[in-house]
């Protein structure tokens, strides 16, 4: 295989094409604080904070991306997911890496090898050895809190489960590390009536909330139990992301009990009770997070487990998700004007997946804006296979037609590892060279000062004022 052998391309100007993108980047946007308000770090990894000592832990467990890449590489499983060696694995992403070019696999790679490991050299076979030593040595000094620390973290919105105790949130809360972490209210598992696992769920529900759960009106008040003790745990976020059609429909108050009723009892539904079941749970949540003032989030379009051969074999979250092309608009505006119509809206993200619908959820979001909050409705930022830098810049560009870019809060990693927190680096290197193209453009003022602080906002200060954290 041929070796890349020219110098890293990670200059301290990489992605910035002009003068003005550069003091937009260096002087403003760089240096400023991350919240990172939606991933799926683990709060254990964090609270129990030892250091992670080997770089393919870090980088390539649970890690998706990396793995479809590896396969479409033609890398066996057994390096990818199985049971090769550490380093055996570390090479073969190694071997990966030079045909990533043009993925963002391949800058975000070097982006964390320069910031975490200040190493310039790309990853590949002839530099592997050296790369894997060094970085291991690095990790084997570094905990948990102290990557976070070093990249100027102040939050962390972990992914939990309505049954998680918490137990590591209050663990992480009384270390009193630099970084906050808090959890975030994952609601999808309620949505899965009619499946084998969704009894056993609500029995696990009915446990954790210390409530019976013999019918629809307890599950409620198991809910509200949960809600309310994730609130008491400085959760102000909840998220949803069942992968099937976002759908809404009519419903009524005495129908759901019976629904519910009868998926207790083992019974078969119909595809029709189950989307009234729903209906019902989303706007239920929906009224109760307006009412804590949390900001809901809802990521909407993939469809998952595409490969049953490797679904079986490694379960869900395998590498073999992809964009679905469900039909969208119609059950969000049914949904968000319900909550509207009645003042039970809370403060809303959307993300789609498939960018197609990019203008669609953006126009979506902006019917239901009040003067309660200042980009209340937000478009979220560009999600999953979108977060790369066509991904941004469209979904920037398109939000800036259509809504209003000044109020967005910006980025979020998404991320499993606690190497990826430079693709807000990444992105924030994207938002200053487009501000600093229109202005050379002549589409906007010269005015460096204002469009910097606009720049800072997106970056930290909007969602610092958007989010009720501690």
């Amino acid at each position: 295989m041929g070796q890349i052998t020219t110098e890293s391309f990670i200059t301290d100007n990489f992605l910035l094409y002009s003068k003005e993108a550069e003091i937009l980047f260096h002087e403003y946007a760089k240096d400023m604080p991350i919240i990172d308000y939606h991933n799926h770090l683990s709060a254990k990894q964090i609270a129990e904070n030892k250091s992670i000592e080997n770089i393919t832990s870090a980088w390539l467990d649970g890690d998706h991306y990396k793995w479809r890449g590896m396969r479409a590489n033609g890398i066996n499983e057994q390096y990818i997911t199985g049971h090769a060696s550490l380093e055996e694995r570390f090479q073969k992403w190694a071997e990966t890496v030079p045909k990533t070019l043009r993925n963002p696999l391949f800058h975000w790679t070097q982006l964390e090898l320069k910031r975490y490991f200040d190493i310039d050299n790309i990853l590949q076979p002839s530099t592997s050895k050296d790369i894997y030593n060094k970085a291991n040595k690095i990790l084997a000094n570094k905990t948990p809190a102290q990557l976070l620390e070093d990249m100027k973290v102040e939050v962390v919105c972990t992914t939990d489960d309505p049954t998680d105790d918490l137990r590591y949130h209050q663990q992480i809360a009384a270390a009193n590390f630099y970084t906050k972490v808090y959890p975030t209210f994952r609601s999808d598992e309620l949505f899965f009536i009619g499946q084998e696992k969704f009894v056993n769920y609500i029995q696990k529900l009915a446990t954790s909330a210390g409530i019976p759960v013999d019918n629809y009106t307890d599950l409620l008040k198991a809910i509200d139990a949960r809600i309310s003790y994730f609130h008491e745990n400085g959760c102000r976020v909840s998220d949803f992301g069942v992968g099937e059609p976002f759908t809404i429909v009519d419903f009524s108050k005495d129908e759901i009990p019976i629904i519910f009723d009868k998926s207790l009892k083992g019974n078969t539904l119909s595809q029709l009770e189950i989307d009234k079941y729903r209906s019902s749970i989303l706007l239920y949540l929906g009224k109760k997070y307006h009412e804590l003032n949390w900001v809901q989030q809802y990521h909407l379009g993939p469809i998952r487990n595409n490969n049953s051969r490797l679904q079986k074999q490694l379960g869900a979250d395998a590498g073999c998700d992809s964009i679905a092309d469900y039909s969208m608009a119609h059950s969000m505006s049914i949904f968000f004007n319900e909550l509207d119509a009645n003042n039970q809206l809370a403060k809303t993200i959307t993300y789609n997946l498939n960018p197609s619908q990019n203008e669609v959820f953006a126009t979506m979001m902006g019917n239901f804006n009040s003067s309660s909050t200042p980009g209340k409705m937000q478009w979220g930022s560009a999600w999953w296979f979108l977060d790369q830098k066509d991904g941004m810049e469209k979904q920037l560009n398109t939000l800036s037609n259509i809504g209003l870019l000044s109020r967005f809060v910006g980025m979020l990693t998404d991320s499993r590892s606690l190497l990826s927190f430079p693709r807000h680096e990444y992105f924030r290197r994207i938002l200053s060279n487009l501000i600093a193209e229109d202005v050379n453009k002549g589409l906007v003022p010269n005015d460096i000062p204002f469009l910097g602080k606009m720049i800072q906002d997106i970056c930290y200060y909007n969602a610092v004022n958007y989010f009720d954290f501690k």
